[in-house]
């Protein structure tokens, strides 16, 4: 049987995690990467049987580059740390990747409750998803931030971007090398505190900037 890990980039999550962690289906690891928490993030995973590796490089895919790097594991999974997602949701992705029928599958995110998707972030998003459609010719739904996909083959993508632009690369480089992309729904809450990159519409903005920067350079 195939080992499975979830990557959790994670910067100051500690009151989300519980939650986070605490629904991880049975076996299924989990890997908490640290990108310089200061609220006890660590220790808190630590506590609650995950695995955690520190990231000093700031930035999204700084995060899970390394905790790409780290794993062991067949397939691994990428998820937020901050609540937003429903990790007993995650068999709904890793199952198509275990027997093959998809090389990436994406989590496209559905509002669940008030607050679950702030206007700006709706806007950001549906214009990321249109650029990539244009460039992938595919009908991108969402940029996801809920991934799964095989270990090895993610490496071999060389993904370069370690900003808010690595889950368009992730996409990018992916249909470049002719894989087979599965969009698959999940339920998407009002996360736990307040988002350190797109929490506001300027941190929105930025985000589109990066995303941008790699779409440019690939």
């Amino acid at each position: 049987m195939e080992s499975v890990q979830v990557i959790l980039p994670c910067l100051n999550e500690a009151d989300a995690l519980p939650a986070v962690i605490g629904a991880i289906p049975a076996g299924y690891d989990v890997l908490v990467v640290d990108n310089g928490s200061d609220d006890g993030s660590a220790q808190v995973a630590r506590g609650l049987g995950a695995a955690v590796v520190d990231c000093p490089e700031r930035g999204y895919g700084a995060a899970c580059h390394a905790g790409l790097v780290a794993s062991e594991a067949d397939i691994v999974a990428v998820m937020d740390a901050d609540g937003s997602l429903d990790g007993a949701q995650l068999p709904r992705l890793v199952d198509p990747i275990a027997d093959e029928t998809v090389d990436l599958a994406i989590g496209v995110r559905c509002p669940v409750g008030q607050g679950a998707w702030p206007w700006w972030l709706r806007l950001a998003n549906a214009e990321l998803a249109r650029q990539l459609s244009a460039r992938t010719r595919l009908r991108i739904r969402d940029l996801g931030p809920m991934r799964v996909a095989r270990r090895e083959s993610l490496l071999a993508l060389g993904l370069r971007d370690r900003r808010s632009g690595y889950p368009a690369e992730t996409v990018v480089a992916a249909t470049t090398a002719g894989w087979r992309i599965g969009q698959i729904e999940v339920d998407y809450h009002p996360r736990v505190g307040r988002s350190k990159v797109t929490g506001t519409p300027i941190g929105a903005l930025r985000a589109v900037r990066d995303l941008r920067g790699v779409l440019a350079s690939r």
